[in-house]
């Protein structure tokens, strides 16, 4: 689930910048200074900047008076207890990963696993199927994996394939936000049980773990059950944290190792997953068996899907207009200004450039849509009192803070919250929004296929910007790729009519009728159908 609320985005300002290459040519030292620290004053460092960006930064400001004086730039960390390691089933060390050492075959000397892995430790117990009542006849583990020296703690949730988990697929799940666990596509659509107003729990017989097992992790850090003494702010920087977890877990676990291992995700997995992929890729020496990754109606070029706001909220996707045609009229007003400010973040990649492109972007372009009250993951139905506009989170969220439930699941921070404001906003400020992560796509395509499907009644992420980043992505099959029309999607292939697909090379694109952000929850038969069907290799 992708964050909206304008007046969120810029409502404190606070942020965790990263380093980054300055717009301007020579940046004073000032302003590097001020990279290696949490900004304390940013009007005060924003005086630094070349005449053109500040204007854009002085523009931001004259939207949102008062917000720049009222950014503190710090995350309150989560309270937590650590469990004794007596607790866990299973500890394995990174550094002992690392230290293992095998002959090539050249007899040369070289580490089994690549990559810097000293400083984590993954820790895990055995989930009592029986006593969560959370699909009770498949074998389950749940725990952390720990950064010891950046404090750092994501906790995950596996569980087996119900058919034939000696053979069945890997899939890792993510949630986007950023900010959001994953424990909601857990308990809202795609895992094993739902959890009902009365706080029970309710099978699912369209879970994605009928065929494959899968791993539901809280990322980054700070997000559901996951803590830290600080943050994780841009999504380079988590997929360090995945690929350490991915490494201990099918080390510890090697009973998983050997099957195919997927990447899946929504919304802004859209960022993640090209990242964590190219991360994997570049260990030559891994045990991670990546076949291939599915992105879910996810924001990945921005440029491109910006565009596609007006015609969704305006009535050009296949659904009835949101908004009025004055309000469409300025949505197109405001797009030449939008993708100019994108440009500049794609160019330069800095901070200064990304984040006036992305609180613009956001208030100008999804603003409208936001003030109708009209439910943005789906332009069918108006957004609901509950969080986040469905009040089946606000179940999700008391099931997972029960004092039983933690205790079950090793769970070691105080409460479990579904969407942490402050990542989202640490993210945001951080430049990350905008960043051009499309571009790590062509290169994970000579590698491995790619799915981006998209449930087509969904407004944030939407079918219309999903289908033309597709197309406009410069890759050696593009050509051929969009001569290829769209054709009917059956389900099981030749029941009745759930959408519409296009394949060539690597590439596949999907439109999902009837499906809003979260597809698996509108359109659960017709999600689990076309996930097996691409785990099986039908259109890879």
């Amino acid at each position: 689930m992708k964050f909206f609320v304008s007046s969120f985005l810029v409502g404190a300002c606070a942020a965790s910048i990263r380093q980054q290459v300055p717009l301007q040519d020579q940046a004073p030292q000032q302003l590097q200074d001020a990279w290696t620290k949490p900004l304390k004053d940013l009007k005060n460092s924003l005086k630094y900047l070349n005449k053109e960006t500040r204007a854009v930064w002085d523009e931001v400001a004259m939207m949102f008076p008062g917000a720049m004086d009222e950014a503190s730039f710090i995350s309150t960390p989560k309270k937590h207890d650590r469990r004794p390691d007596s607790h866990w089933d299973h500890i394995i060390r990174g550094a002992d990963v690392q230290s293992v050492w095998i002959e090539n075959e050249n007899g040369e000397q070289e580490r089994e696993i690549d990559g810097k892995l000293s400083a984590y430790d993954l820790r895990a117990k055995g989930v009592d199927p029986g006593l969560l009542g959370v699909d009770p006849k498949v074998k389950q583990y749940s725990g952390y994996l720990d950064d010891n020296d950046n404090d750092k703690h994501l906790f995950y949730w596996f569980f087996e394939s119900r058919n034939d988990p000696e053979n069945d697929p890997v899939v890792l799940w993510l949630n986007g936000g950023p900010g959001c666990s994953s424990l909601t596509g857990l308990f809202l659509e795609l895992g094993p049980a739902s959890i009902d107003d009365k706080l029970n729990i309710v099978h699912n017989p369209y879970s994605w773990n009928s065929n494959a097992s899968v791993i539901f992790l809280d990322q980054p850090v700070n997000t559901g059950y996951s803590y830290s003494g600080g943050s994780v702010s841009d999504t380079i920087a988590a997929g360090k944290d995945v690929y350490a977890l991915l490494t201990l877990f099918f080390k510890q676990f090697p009973q998983y190792a050997h099957q195919d291992f997927h990447i899946a995700g929504e919304s802004y997995a859209g960022h993640y997953i090209p990242v964590f992929t190219s991360e994997i890729m570049s260990h030559k020496k891994r045990n991670i068996n990546l076949k291939s990754i599915l992105i879910g109606n996810g924001l990945t070029d921005g440029l491109t899907q910006y565009e596609y706001y007006r015609p969704m909220a305006c009535g050009d996707g296949g659904w009835p207009a949101v908004v009025e045609e004055s309000q469409c009229q300025g949505m197109d007003n405001s797009l030449p200004r939008c993708q100019s400010l994108i440009e500049g973040c794609y160019n330069s990649e800095s901070v200064w450039s990304c984040v006036p492109a992305a609180v613009y972007c956001n208030n100008a372009i999804i603003g409208p849509y936001q003030r109708t009250g009209q439910n943005p993951y789906d332009v069918r139905v108006p957004c609901e009192d509950g969080s986040l506009c469905y009040s089946q989170l606000g179940w999700i969220s008391k099931w997972l803070n029960k004092p039983e439930v933690m205790e079950a699941l090793g769970a070691e921070v105080d409460s479990y919250d579904g969407c942490n404001f402050d990542v989202n906003r640490n993210f945001l400020f951080a430049g990350d929004w905008m960043m051009p992560f499309h571009r790590l796509v062509p290169g994970i395509l000579e590698k491995m296929p790619i799915l981006i499907y998209a449930g087509d009644a969904d407004f944030i992420c939407n079918w219309l910007g999903n289908q033309a980043w597709t197309e406009a992505l410069e890759w050696p099959g593009q050509e051929a790729y969009n001569k290829v029309a769209l054709e009917d999607l059956k389900l099981g292939g030749d029941g009745r009519k759930i959408g519409e697909v296009k394949n060539n090379g690597n590439l596949t694109f999907m439109r999902l009728h009837a499906g809003g952000h979260m597809v698996p929850l509108d359109q659960p038969e017709a999600s689990l159908d076309f996930f097996n069907r691409w785990l099986s290799g039908e259109w890879m």
